[in-house]
């Protein structure tokens, strides 16, 4: 009993360690010098020990001269030498999670950093919220192993700069070995499998830039299922499914509707953004998350109904990050919105795509009844992960763009949408922050949408609009708390009139009480005088 005691505050401590880490936050100014080219990680994985072993090999550039390198990693992970430029240099690994390297002279330009390291890596709680290793099994027994780490950052199992400013714009290679027999699916392309003995190396490889919590890999016993996708600009891309043995006749149902997914994703989104490598997801003993070119899904093949069709919303919502979050990504965890809140928006475009408009209206009155408006969506500038991370980033971000899409029309909105998801200058190594997006929407509109992004985004408060009656028949209706002129639905006796109205007001003549908002375009408050 002592033994079972001893073992269990060892595994509960290594997890309940790593689930203080937090990504992002005030960028270090000895990171801040730092870009970061290129990631090669190249680990044994071990299944019965639940350890790893191996290098995480860093390429990047030091745009000011420096004597020192500042990286982040778990401390509960043990490096055992690091060379810079091929040469062995001391180094401190501190109980904050850092790496500092001692270069012992200034130096600037490329930089080759390789840190030799292994041990036990921290357990996730509550994957994938709170993320680490998942060291799970199949029915069959066999291993079954995932890791997720958006919260915590991938510091939780290889040194990097943990922040999301800075993707590694070359690219990565993941070299996983594990026991033979098991299947490794990680991002990009697979460049060769090696075996030898008991063992096999997987060898994947991306060329795009990728968020440093995407650089994940699974585990399991896995088949894999594909077929090939032709895009909405004609380009044929791999699309894949890797799934375990148990459930490999469910595979071609869940390749369905993947393919349905994208369809709608690239109608309001454009074009597949990884064309040049493949469409992919695994399946997870968790439930799900936006791992680039290699969902991970766990949804157990739920589907729902939307109109006739059958619909997996996990599925689709976890592809939607490969446009919101994997190629347009927030510079600053403090604009987590853009990639959470438009995905989810994303997620009701399908709605509207195979129920229909008024079907997805009454998703959008729904989701501004869930929004439980604590906090402001944006919460500073410089913020970290678990600062950000709430639920309003989710719904009143949605919520948002079905706002900015009535107050447009869909004629400029839709097309402004694809734009911020398709222009070089909001894409791939251009990372965004809620400025931009709001420079973009406002140009497109003609007129400026600042106060009206500051109000959603920025506070708690409500669009408040006043309702006053001077006459047996009359009533004068303005916003009360921003200056700007919006279109309102208004519902008389004569039927519903869409009205432009600012804090000047308008007057209205009906033989009943008015109706604001109807059909809830606005997250709003309406106050009767």
């Amino acid at each position: 009993m002592r033994t079972f005691s001893f073992l269990f505050f060892i595994f509960f401590s290594i997890a309940l360690q790593a689930q203080d880490l937090k990504s992002g936050g005030v960028l270090k100014p000895e990171q801040a010098i730092m870009d970061i080219r290129h990631y090669t990680i190249a680990l044994d994985v071990d299944p019965k020990t639940e350890s790893i072993n191996g290098f995480t090999e860093i390429t990047l550039n030091l745009l000011q001269p420096s004597a020192g390198l500042l990286f982040d990693f778990w401390y509960g992970l043990t490096i055992s030498n690091i060379w810079v430029n091929g040469k062995r240099k001391n180094f401190t690994h501190t109980t904050d999670d850092l790496v500092k390297i001692d270069l012992q002279e200034q130096v600037q330009g490329k930089q080759i950093v390789k840190i030799a390291y292994g041990g036990k890596p921290a357990v996730a709680i509550r994957p994938p919220w709170t993320g680490g290793f998942q060291w799970s099994k199949d029915s069959n027994g066999n291993p079954w192993i995932a890791i997720t780490c958006q919260g915590e950052g991938a510091k939780i199992y290889f040194p990097c700069k943990d922040h999301p400013s800075d993707e590694p714009n070359e690219g990565a290679d993941m070299i996983i070995t594990v026991p033979k027999g098991l299947v490794v699916a990680a991002p990009g392309l697979l460049q060769k499998v090696t075996n030898r003995k008991n063992k096999s190396t997987y060898h994947w490889k991306t060329n795009y830039s990728i968020s440093n919590y995407c650089l994940v890999f699974n585990v399991a016993k896995y088949k894999v299922v594909s077929r090939i996708y032709t895009t909405v600009n004609g380009n044929k891309v791999p699309m894949e499914y890797y799934v375990l043995e148990e459930n490999v006749d469910k595979a071609e149902k869940l390749l369905d509707l993947f393919e349905q997914s994208c369809h709608i994703h690239e109608k309001y989104f454009g074009e597949y953004p990884w064309v040049k490598e493949r469409i992919a997801a695994s399946e997870t003993p968790h439930l799900g998350m936006e791992h680039q070119t290699n969902i991970a899904y766990g949804n157990n093949y739920h589907y729902q109904k939307l109109g006739d069709k059958d619909f997996d919303w996990l599925l689709h919502h976890e592809f939607g990050h490969e446009w919101w979050a994997n190629k347009v990504t927030n510079r600053d965890w403090a604009h987590m919105w853009i990639q959470e809140g438009i995905c989810v928006f994303g997620d009701a475009m399908a709605t509207r795509e195979l129920a229909g408009e008024a079907a997805y209206i009454k998703r959008m009155q729904q989701t501004a009844r869930n929004i439980q408006n604590k906090y402001p969506v944006v919460r500073g500038e410089q913020v970290d992960s678990d600062s950000a991370y709430q639920t309003d980033i989710y719904g009143k971000g949605a919520f948002f763009m079905h706002t900015l899409r009535f107050v447009m029309g869909d004629e400029i909105f839709f097309p402004t949408l694809k734009k911020l998801a398709t222009a070089p200058e909001y894409t791939y190594d251009n990372t965004v922050v809620t400025a931009d997006v709001e420079k973009l929407f406002s140009a497109a509109y003609g007129k400026s949408l600042q106060q009206l992004f500051r109000l959603y985004l920025y506070t708690t408060d409500k669009l408040i609009i006043n309702v006053k009656q001077t006459d047996d028949d009359e009533y004068k209706i303005k916003i009360v708390n921003i200056d700007m002129p919006l279109p309102v639905d208004i519902v008389i006796n004569t039927g519903l009139k869409r009205m432009m109205i600012d804090k000047n007001g308008v007057t209205v003549k009906s033989d009943t009480y008015p109706q604001v908002d109807p059909s809830v375009y606005y997250f709003k408050k309406v106050i009767l005088d």
